[in-house]
């Protein structure tokens, strides 16, 4: 019972400190995220996709030669 206990009190402190927030605070805290985060495929599969768009890249510009 005694895990039970301490989730309740730690939800109500963090539902007590987002009410306490204002609101201007906290879009900008959710817009300061949202600009910081790297893309899903980066987080996911690291520089994989990032070099695969490279060589594409390179392989498009000497095709068009």
């Amino acid at each position: 019972m005694g895990k039970s206990d301490e989730l309740v009190k730690y939800m109500t402190e963090r539902f007590v400190k987002y009410i306490d927030t204002p609101k201007d605070v906290r879009r900008q805290v959710r817009l300061d995220r949202k600009v910081l985060r790297e893309p899903w495929e980066y987080r996911w599969f690291g520089m994989i996709p990032f070099s695969i768009r490279m060589w594409a890249d390179k392989w498009r510009r000497e095709k068009e030669k």
